[in-house]
């Protein structure tokens, strides 16, 4: 397993034009490695991250000292294995762990962009993610894997990029975000913004950081991650510390100190206007709306292999998602196949040691491997 930090500078032969028609030229993508690329550069796999995530999936993260935060699915004899598999992980488009976003240096200006970064898409992360495959030599991914925003980046490889993909697995996704996604991530910009040290984007000039906004952004959005009954599980109504309500509004219960920790440790390795622009891609995400004929137009004759996954308590995007896909998959004779996990963890449920989970995805990148006779 490998660690060290790895950077491509991309757009300086042809910018990438973005949906929005701006273009980027000369931008980073940082990105991890995991494993060895075999001689052919033929066992390739590219793990997308959903919103707050980053590149560092597995090994030591050097920012947080912790643990990857896809560690237990990948690594040496684990479902998804570095002793067969090169895995690649990039940190997406409008990132902030490296990639260029708004808290990078516009080269023209020689300035921060902070929000005169252009507004970007899933298929604009997707676009730059295809960049560095190229810059890296490889022709085919054995697999694009990922989970939540992660779901649409491997989708939306499958869509564009058909013939770079030999197969998809898009977990605990869906093809299109729903108004209520869309509500409490408004909610969660809005906290942000509404903080007097976001400065109109500009806190990083000003020497501060909207902290109090971004960690009441993350409580929401971390709410939605869990289900109700993980929560009940977990804290219940149980009292943080203390035997009996302090009929005050410090912190009484075990649920509240929890997600105030969520809350400060986000803040301490995410931006928060990487946050507002993430989560805007999310909410432009519109698989169907991009061509006429919606998903079976787009993915009529395709040679990708899908193995689409879900979860019972997940509400974020509930399993009827992963059915519509499915559904729209099998009307034009695609190769899907398609498992719904039992599991009360919630939207969360994929980054967790879930065996079911884990043996599905080992048990299709075994079967998609001996396929192509490694």
């Amino acid at each position: 397993m490998r660690n060290s930090k790895k950077f491509a500078l991309l757009g300086n032969k042809k910018p990438l034009k973005l949906d929005s028609g701006k273009k980027l030229e000369n931008f980073k993508i940082a990105y991890q490695t995991y494993g060895k690329l075999n001689k052919n550069k033929s066992n390739a796999i590219l793990i997308c991250h959903a919103l707050s995530g980053d590149q560092y999936a597995s090994g030591q993260n050097p920012i947080t000292k912790k643990p990857g935060w896809w560690s237990k699915a990948i690594g040496p004899n684990l479902p998804i294995d570095t002793n067969k598999f090169f895995v690649i992980c990039s940190n997406i488009l409008g990132g902030c762990l490296g990639s260029i976003g708004p808290k990078e240096i516009n080269q023209k200006t020689k300035k921060k962009f902070n929000m005169s970064f252009p507004v970007i898409t899933i298929k604009d992360m997707v676009n730059a993610q295809k960049m560095l495959i190229d810059e890296l030599g490889i022709k085919k991914l054995v697999s694009v894997i990922g989970g939540s925003a992660g779901g649409f980046q491997a989708l939306q490889w499958a869509a564009t990029y058909p013939e770079s993909v030999i197969s998809a697995i898009p977990i605990a996704t869906s093809f299109r975000h729903s108004a209520q996604n869309i509500a409490f991530h408004e909610v969660g910009r809005q906290a942000i913004m509404s903080d007097p040290n976001w400065c109109n984007g500009n806190y990083i000039n000003y020497k501060k950081r909207p902290e109090k906004g971004l960690s009441v952004a993350r409580m929401l959005a971390h709410i939605t991650y869990l289900s109700e009954e993980a929560f009940q599980r977990k804290f219940g109504r149980n009292l943080q510390n203390k035997l009996s309500l302090a009929y005050g509004f410090k912190t009484d219960f075990q649920v509240e100190s929890y997600l105030k920790h969520q809350g400060q440790t986000f803040v301490d390795r995410f931006d928060a206007n990487s946050y507002l622009y993430i989560t805007r891609a999310m909410d432009y995400f519109d698989l169907p709306g991009q061509k006429k004929g919606g998903l079976k137009e787009i993915y009529k004759n395709t040679p990708v292999k899908f193995c689409v996954i879900s979860f019972t308590s997940d509400w974020v995007y509930p399993t009827k998602y992963s059915k519509e896909i499915v559904d729209s998959l099998n009307a034009v004779g695609a190769n899907v196949s398609f498992v719904e996990i039992e599991t009360d963890k919630g939207h969360d449920a994929f980054l967790l040691d879930e065996k079911e989970f884990n043996d599905t995805v080992k048990g299709f990148l075994k079967a998609t491997a001996n396929r192509l006779g490694f």
